[in-house]
């Protein structure tokens, strides 16, 4: 039976573990190229709507470092942009591919495209959810602090789909989570309210920043505008300022934190070049753990 990964709701907490250990083999055995051959014969259709560098690339470069082949999707040059109904492309890109990763904006058309295709459906990001970007940020989490229990988990900025992640990962593994976010920018209710239902997590949304970081093993940011907000960008500019991360708050912080963004980072904006820069920060390692956690997550769902 296929599996899909729309959200972080989908997995258990054994599938996470499963995944973190494999990512972690995947990245140890990536300098031999050991697996090289698990999905030899297989190919994988990247349908993308919005822009990306990383998320791209690294599924990309994972089913070419195993064995497999990446077909890239533009979707402004398919038949879906004369409307062809999703459910007629997802059927017929079943009979084509082995799998299929996709980056829009609506969830609602990656779960429909997800209910009619007879392959495997990975969220490579949408305006509500960026599940990938946070198994790969976990398994950063666990490199530098040996697990993810007993840690304070600090977001700070804006409560967007990369946060909506975090919170269903603290539902499902029992995170000490908080976000602070200006009082308009918070997580959506719906996101939060079926996370706290699970009672697993601690989650606990502030205004003030401050309180978010004091203390805190790990603190993460994001930009500001997400795409597709540009518009709001200035606006935004003005009510997220207090949000920055920079020296003053990451000193409120353990003295052992460590710093991540999943970039682009907007410098000057919601992190300092020296946070970015500087020795609490393991974003750079972060983005290289998206190309073995996609290797992980393709395996998994693939390799049968």
């Amino acid at each position: 039976m296929k599996k899909d990964i729309l959200t972080l709701l989908d997995l258990e907490k054994k599938d996470f573990e499963n995944l973190f250990d494999r990512a972690m083999k995947l990245k140890r055995n990536s300098k031999n190229r050991a697996d090289r051959k698990v999905l030899e014969g297989k190919s994988l259709g990247i349908i993308f709507d919005k822009p990306s560098t990383r998320t791209r690339i690294s599924f990309e470069s994972a089913m070419l470092q195993l064995g497999g082949t990446p077909i890239f999707i533009n979707a402004k040059e398919t038949q879906m942009v004369r409307n062809e109904p999703v459910r007629d492309t997802a059927r017929v890109l079943s009979r084509y591919l082995d799998a299929v990763a996709i980056r829009t904006y609506s969830q609602d058309l990656l779960n429909e495209f997800a209910a009619f295709a007879s392959i495997p459906v990975i969220n490579a990001l949408t305006d509500l959810y960026h599940p990938c970007q946070v198994l790969s940020d976990l398994m950063t989490v666990i490199e530098y602090k040996g697990g993810y229990t007993d840690l304070k988990i600090a977001w700070v900025g804006d409560g967007n789909n990369v946060s909506h992640s975090w919170i269903n990962a603290a539902a499902i593994l029992g995170l000490n989570l908080t976000l602070a976010c200006p009082d308009r920018y918070f997580p959506h209710p719906n996101v939060v309210e079926n996370a706290l239902q699970r009672k697993s997590g601690k989650i606990h949304l502030t205004s003030n920043p401050e309180e978010a970081v004091k203390d805190a093993d790990v603190i993460y940011t994001d930009v500001w505008a997400s795409m597709g907000q540009e518009s709001e960008h200035k606006a935004r500019m003005r009510v997220f300022e207090p949000f920055q991360l920079n020296d003053a708050l990451v000193k409120l912080a353990s003295k052992n934190v460590i710093v991540m963004h999943c970039l682009p980072a907007h410098r000057g904006e919601e992190i300092t070049e020296e946070v970015l820069e500087g020795p609490f920060s393991v974003v750079w390692d972060q983005a290289e753990n998206k190309l073995h956690m996609h290797k992980a997550i393709l395996e998994t769902l693939m390799a049968v």
